[in-house]
């Protein structure tokens, strides 16, 4: 079965912004976490029910935005709803406890970080290059989240901390993967149709034969 980043060479993606955005929302995020260590867990808590709405909203938009042009666009689907649902649960329950928001945070983390592993690796697949940052970030994000995941007690300024520097792993990661999307977009918008044709062609051929 062929697998690719891209349902077609002839396509291209659409709003590779939209990721950009939502890793500058993350980074910002971590980063105001991580300076004001001193905010109620009420306040943190509201912070971070909307910018995970927020995030998952975006991430909703770029999915159907993509659909014909991205194959994976079911996992930024996914993405984007439990990311919506995890703003909704907290913005529901502001007064969570310090341990209830950690498992929230790293759970969101470590769904996000698998998710850009597999994209980088996709990306790594179609030829792109710089892919290995994505991973890099998305395994920083993935190690963080395992950190709150199974290590919820961390008390006072650690357990704040821990928290902004896994939001900002995936902020970045999430940054790298926009720009990726970017160069892919600049040079399939680059291309002669017929070029396209030629080699989404020859790309058919050979994940055929690699199935035969």
């Amino acid at each position: 079965m062929q697998h690719s980043f891209f349902k077609t060479i002839r396509n291209s993606v659409k709003h590779w912004y939209i990721p950009l955005l939502i890793g500058i929302l993350l980074i910002l995020l971590g980063f105001y976490t991580i300076t004001t260590p001193v905010a109620s867990f009420i306040a943190l808590t509201l912070l971070f029910s909307w910018s995970f709405i927020v995030s998952g909203l975006l991430e909703i938009i770029f999915a159907i935005q993509n659909k014909d042009e991205i194959e994976g666009w079911g996992w930024y689907l996914t993405g984007g709803i439990l990311y919506t649902l995890f703003g909704i649960l907290l913005w529901s329950n502001p007064a969570v406890s310090a341990i209830s928001l950690t498992f929230i945070v790293g759970f969101y983390v470590l769904f996000r970080s698998i998710q850009l592993m597999a994209f980088s690796f996709d990306l790594k697949s179609y030829g792109s290059k710089n892919w290995g940052w994505i991973t890099v970030w998305a395994v920083l994000g993935l190690i963080f989240s395992f950190i709150l995941l199974w290590n919820p007690a961390f008390a006072g300024l650690s357990l704040v901390i821990w928290t902004g520097m896994a939001i900002i792993a995936i902020g970045f990661s999430a940054c790298f993967l926009a720009f990726q999307l970017k160069g892919i977009k600049n040079k399939t918008s680059a291309m002669s149709e017929e070029w396209k044709a030629k080699y989404q062609s020859l790309k058919d051929e050979f994940y055929n034969h690699r199935t035969d």
